[in-house]
């Protein structure tokens, strides 16, 4: 057996290597390298500060002879630590009622804590700080004794009532996930892409090797004159934006009045292995773009991304300026960067050895897999996405709860090679795309200050994709009239949060400082969704009204098959 490390700032800087180690791990599955953290030397005295650490050490020391004597007074003893708001790990009685549990549960707490003071008072540079954290935290995460069979009350009472069951199943469940090379995180036999997600009604209205275009079929006598095309974010699947029918954004704007078009990315295989970062904007987003504008005999459309749709409508609009062309009347982004000076923890899979790696391998071509990327993804959540499903998959053996989000987050999707070491590169790396004439997109210079179309951004104030002081500074780069919203929660759920439910709520503000804080400090909160603000704003782009359409297509665009189409249902190919 391996010797333990001597002490708590040995145990940390051992943490720090292992860190490294599993982070070079993730990389190598996603087709790079990592950065190298830097663990912290062996005089962390000297680095953290003698007398601060000492005091820390102490402090600690403390608390844990607290915790003893609360353990030897019995129960009713109030307690040394307590969880996180929102944390749920320790939620069953069995965690408080029982001495042993409670003492553990509260030692691991007061362990964690300790070490997160330490690495915060480590003399570190600030990206080997935020490489430290993030490996610590996974560590921490890891380590919970809700994670265990010995040291979990609940999967210990679950195995004894079940006469080890439970175990069985377990293990069972262990070995199907195995097989599908993911996590299970929803009862997937619940949903059907077609049958009770993505149901709106709809034909698809043209295709080519990227995308499908599907165009929706309107609910109301009256619609606008001009359309609304929406571009999804090419690494997930476009129906996050149509769930169920209570859920659904597409509904939602169809029922405002709205002929919408949908952009629906193909899940790529070797096939489309070579496609570039210039092929998603000419042969995704602006040919769906003219598509839409010719379907609907119309002037100018009206545009929305999302996420990663959002960046590549943002570069398809700047080379429309460069062009002079005004193909598009009105934008929205959602939870959108344009600016990535702050890319939050996604960041920290980012650098020039790990890049040049990835390019070496798949930047002239190959397949970037959706399964690695929603990996990645899941471990920034790692107390929300990871462990909650290990416990109740593998340890209490049983099958997890039908959640449309879920199903729809591990619904994940290819992507070619070049076209993601481009982008990476250009926005995470380098982040040239807010620098005016740094990049040439489809033969064009882009400069957004020369996107002057109306524009209509929403960032969500718990966002660990796309952090929301970085959505904001859409509001300096773009040109002409903007308005900025702050929704709740996070990137998913601060997006989808239907009107009829009138849940959470909403920051909005007149004035736009170049400071975000000052912008949210003079910012009015307002209760519900902001989903009637935003149909609000848009009803002045319609153009008028006119007769909906009786059909979908046109002599050109012809409509095929129905929505939502055959290309959102082809699935990851786990050995791409």
């Amino acid at each position: 057996m391996a010797a333990q490390p001597s002490s708590p700032e040995a145990l940390l800087a051992a943490i720090a290597h292992a860190g490294n180690e599993m982070t070079q791990g993730w990389m190598r599955l996603i087709g790079g390298t990592a950065p190298t953290a830097g663990a912290p030397s062996a005089d962390w005295a000297g680095e953290f500060g003698g007398p601060r650490l000492a005091a820390l050490q102490a402090s600690y020391a403390e608390q844990q002879a607290r915790l003893w004597m609360a353990l030897a007074a019995g129960p009713g003893s109030a307690p040394v630590v307590a969880p996180q708001p929102g944390d749920r790990r320790f939620a069953a009685k069995a965690w408080h009622e029982n001495p042993f549990f409670d003492y553990l549960r509260q030692s691991y707490l007061l362990s964690a804590r300790y070490f997160e003071e330490l690495v915060e008072g480590a003399q570190l540079d600030a990206a080997a700080k935020d490489r430290l954290r993030f490996s610590l935290r996974q560590w921490i995460d890891a380590m919970s004794p809700a994670n265990f069979v010995a040291t979990n009350p609940e999967a210990l009472r679950r195995a004894l009532e079940t006469r080890g069951e439970s175990l069985t199943r377990g293990l069972a469940n262990l070995i199907a996930d195995s097989h599908k090379g993911r996590l299970s995180q929803t009862d997937e036999s619940a949903f059907e892409v077609g049958r009770n997600l993505a149901t709106t009604p709809g034909r698809v209205v043209y295709e080519n090797a990227l995308i499908q275009l599907i165009q929706y079929a309107p609910s109301t006598a009256q619609v606008g004159k001009r359309p609304l095309v929406m571009v999804p974010p090419c690494i997930n699947k476009f129906y996050i934006l149509d769930l169920q029918p209570e859920n659904s954004f597409v509904r939602y704007a169809v029922d405002a009045g709205h002929v919408v078009f949908m952009v629906s990315w193909r899940n790529v295989g070797p096939e489309q292995g070579a496609l570039t970062w210039d092929d998603y904007i000419e042969h995704g987003v602006l040919q769906a773009l003219r598509a839409a504008r010719e379907i609907a005999a119309s002037d100018r459309v009206n545009a929305l991304g999302f996420c990663v749709g959002g960046t590549l409508l943002g570069a398809a609009l700047a080379v429309l300026a460069g062009e002079g062309d005004q193909l598009v009347e009105s934008v929205t982004y959602l939870a959108t960067m344009l600016d990535f000076s702050e890319t939050g923890q996604i960041g920290l899979f980012v650098d020039e050895a790990s890049l040049a790696a990835r390019e070496a391998l798949i930047g002239r071509g190959g397949i970037f897999p959706g399964s690695d990327l929603a990996f990645m993804f899941s471990s920034l959540r790692a107390n929300d996405l990871v462990w909650p499903y290990v416990v109740n998959n593998y340890l209490l053996g049983d099958t997890p709860a039908a959640f449309d989000l879920l199903y729809w987050n591990a619904d994940s999707t290819n992507l070619p090679g070049p076209m993601v070491c481009y982008y990476v590169r250009n926005t995470y790396l380098e982040n040239k795309l807010r620098v005016p004439g740094a990049l040439i997109n489809c033969g064009v210079p882009l400069d957004l200050r020369k996107v002057d179309r109306p524009s209509f951004i929403l960032a969500t104030r718990e966002d660990h994709i796309v952090p929301w002081r970085s959505a904001y500074r859409s509001v300096g780069l773009l040109g002409g009239e903007k308005t900025f919203l702050l929704g709740a929660s996070g990137h998913v759920a601060g997006v989808i949060n239907p009107a009829a439910k009138n849940r959470r709520s909403y920051w909005c503000g007149a004035n736009h400082p170049a400071n975000p804080e000052a912008w949210l400090g003079a910012a009015e909160q307002r209760p519900g969704s902001w989903w009637p603000q935003w149909a609000q704003w848009l009803e002045q782009y319609k153009g008028g009204a006119r007769k909906a359409p009786a059909r979908s297509g046109n002599r050109k665009y012809k409509a095929t098959e129905p929505a939502p189409g055959r290309y959102v249902k082809q699935r990851a190919n786990k050995e791409a």
